[in-house]
């Protein structure tokens, strides 16, 4: 049976048929979930896109926390749901205390796009199992308010569990702490990444095909379930 993906769109979502379209690519059924509809349609995984849900209004992802599609994927992700929020998904899961820290204005207070480089770090994760510890990929970052902050307590823990997903791997663009470029929650389901790997899934339309490991590694999962 085919594994459906779960790809949410918010007011203001502007990568969720990015997301789609690299769901498909990686061989499984997007499934449209509304930010206002309080069901997953029975999906086994959920993508949160980029984008600027409700306008950014207080801060990114404050709002959007609290939509009722987020108070199922809070529960489904603590009984084992993988999640993958990206870019401002990334932003709503730190919100929704998916997972520790914050995302905050760029060093230098200025928007960055730009290919980037990134480092594998943890390859058992839900959504990176297709990469090994180590590998350098290239993928599309482009944001305003993507440097990942958190205390130092935190940050110790994040490091000492292995729990950092990714970091940049050709200079720090954004001021992230310690060159963070995406974290992963403690049971390994649930992922943050601020660049974008769906923007890097066919060479012909993307930097590299590298982002598409994080959709492929989601589907080798479920079929091992």
């Amino acid at each position: 049976m085919t594994a459906r993906i779960g790809v949410v769109t918010f007011p203001g979502s502007l990568d969720d048929r990015d997301a789609c379209r690299a769901v498909r690519l990686a061989g499984a059924q997007p499934v449209e979930l509304w930010h206002d509809e309080a069901s997953l349609h029975g999906v086994d995984a959920v993508v949160l896109p980029g984008g600027f849900s409700y306008g950014d209004y207080l801060r990114c992802g404050a709002i959007a926390r609290f939509a009722p599609v987020m108070g199922e994927i809070i529960g489904a992700a603590a009984t084992g749901l993988p999640v993958l929020g990206i870019c401002n998904g990334f932003q709503i899961l730190c919100e929704a205390h998916l997972l520790p820290g914050a995302l905050t204005r760029n060093a230098g207070l200025r928007f960055v796009t730009r290919d980037i480089r990134l480092k594998i770090e943890n390859d058992r994760s839900a959504w990176t199992g297709g990469y090994r510890a180590g590998q350098e990929i290239t993928v599309v970052l482009k944001s305003g308010e993507g440097a990942y902050l958190a205390d130092p307590g935190t940050l110790a823990k994040l490091e000492a569990n292995g729990r950092i997903l990714a970091r940049y791997a050709s200079g720090n663009p954004n001021g992230s702490a310690g060159d963070i470029a995406g974290v992963i929650s403690e049971a390994g389901n649930v992922a943050g990444l601020m660049p974008h790997p769906e923007h890097a899934i066919d060479p012909l339309t993307g930097p590299s095909a590298d982002g598409l490991g994080f959709f492929t590694s989601v589907l080798a999962l479920i079929a091992g379930a």
